[in-house]
């Protein structure tokens, strides 16, 4: 019992030091992001532009986020893969397709960076954008991102079966 209580408190430590590490990264982050914003707004005014120099400075919107780490986006797809048939908009069962996303990665042996990459295709309309949300670089592995995933559209999740839905079998 003690040494279950030690590694609680280890445990505890180890979660509290990981807080304070997020609160530094995302502090560092806004400083960063501070940062280039000014230098982009010192570019636009040494460009000598009048309408540039009128306006306020804003960050224009992203073309296409990249919410996996760098590596993972340089990772090559082999030629002869084939993209999931499957397609998720938001309204459907999260669990029912990764299943069937992860059954057709079996099929052709993908490593993670190649689900990464494929799972990306699977998503339309309000998935994509969800996708697209997400912090630049925050996601590390599949099982992470399978999980934020889940978490996402647990509200469409189908409700697990009760043993008197066997009553509706025929």
């Amino acid at each position: 019992m003690q040494g279950l209580q030690e590694a609680m408190a280890a445990s505890r430590a180890e979660q509290e030091c990981i807080q304070l590490d997020l609160a530094a990264l995302q502090a560092r982050n806004k400083d960063l992001h501070r940062t280039n914003e000014e230098l982009r707004c010192g570019l636009r005014n040494q460009s000598g532009s009048r309408e540039t120099k009128d306006r306020e400075c804003f960050t224009p919107p992203r073309e296409f986020a990249m919410p996996f780490l760098q590596a993972i986006m340089e990772a090559v797809i082999p030629p002869t893969f084939v993209g999931s048939k499957a397609t998720f908009t938001g309204v459907e069962d999260p669990e029912a397709h990764l299943t069937a996303f992860h059954t057709q990665m079996m099929l052709v042996s993908g490593s993670d960076t190649v689900r990464f990459k494929l799972f990306m295709s699977t998503l339309v309309g309000v998935a994509m954008d969800w996708l697209i949300s997400l912090p630049d670089g925050h996601v590390t592995s599949f099982a992470q991102f399978s999980q934020l995933f889940r978490e996402q559209y647990i509200a469409n999740s189908a409700p697990p079966s009760v043993s008197y839905d066997l009553f509706d079998v025929r």
